[in-house]
């Protein structure tokens, strides 16, 4: 199995790639007409916020479901 320093550096690798390619996606999203003028700095901080959110879910879930596949080798 993995040692406490490779599931550490696994789990903020995965974290940090989750996360720059759900800003990558958020990106492509045309939220100009949600913003009112002289607010696109409080909105950019939001949407890094929201990156952060949806890309740490889906990191851990990613994390989860590979441990989860390593565990099935005690279910025999």
């Amino acid at each position: 199995m993995f040692s406490i320093g490779q599931i550490a550096i696994t789990s903020m690798i995965s974290h940090l790639l989750f996360i720059f390619v759900t800003w990558q996606v958020i990106q492509t999203i045309n939220i100009d007409p949600l913003i009112r003028k002289g607010k696109g700095k409080e909105a950019k901080i939001l949407l890094v916020f929201i990156a952060i959110i949806i890309g740490s879910g889906v990191s851990r879930f990613f994390l989860e479901f590979l441990q989860w596949s390593q565990d099935l080798t005690y279910l025999f």
